[in-house]
């Protein structure tokens, strides 16, 4: 048997309100995207110089990131095994690519092209997939030119690392464009 509703047991539907960005942050939006110009800037000019450089920083962090895990796993030792192992394996990296500067980001970047060319591949089937389901013929062709990117990437990947600084650094510039104008847009 139902029950009657009473009037004063309902509750009111409340619509979420948008999120609120502190102010204090436009600064640090502004100041990421100016960074991201610059290194994007860098890419393009000066691909080889900066794509060392930035391997090198990237070694940097993996070597101190390690040593803080390391000594992490020896003081907590919840889960001690897992971190000693993570810092253990970020040492080594960052050793490894701090000793050899030069021919490390030609390895670093044809391990990157390599994990795209895979990723490029399973997210072709998954979208062939969808498409075989819903019967989108648009979706379908997206799905086989993905396939088509992840084989030519596993196939040719020195041509991959040769592209891939320029790639990024235009995606730096009108990422760090993009930032640079939010934190325009916050400060107002």
């Amino acid at each position: 048997m139902e029950q009657p509703v009473d009037a004063d047991s309902r509750t009111e539907l409340k619509v979420p309100q948008e999120p609120k960005v502190p102010q204090e942050l436009w600064w640090s939006v502004l100041l990421e995207g100016i960074i991201a110009i610059i290194v994007g800037i860098f890419l393009l000019y000066e691909p080889i110089a900066t794509t060392i450089l930035l391997i090198q920083i990237l070694a940097i962090f993996w070597l101190v990131e390690g040593i803080f895990s390391f000594i992490r796993a020896l003081v907590f030792t919840r889960d001690g095994k897992w971190k000693l192992l993570s810092g253990i394996l970020s040492i080594i990296a960052g050793a490894v690519i701090l000793m050899y500067p030069v021919i490390s980001p030609y390895i670093v970047l044809r391990l990157l092209i390599i994990f795209i060319g895979i990723l490029a591949l399973v997210n072709g089937a998954v979208i062939i997939t969808s498409a075989l389901k819903g019967g989108d013929w648009g979706t379908g062709i997206l799905g086989a030119l993905t396939i088509v990117l992840g084989l030519l990437l596993l196939t040719n990947s020195l041509a991959g690392v040769i592209i891939l600084p320029w790639i990024f650094g235009v995606f730096f510039v009108i990422g760090g464009i993009g930032a640079v104008i939010w934190g325009i847009k916050m400060r107002t």
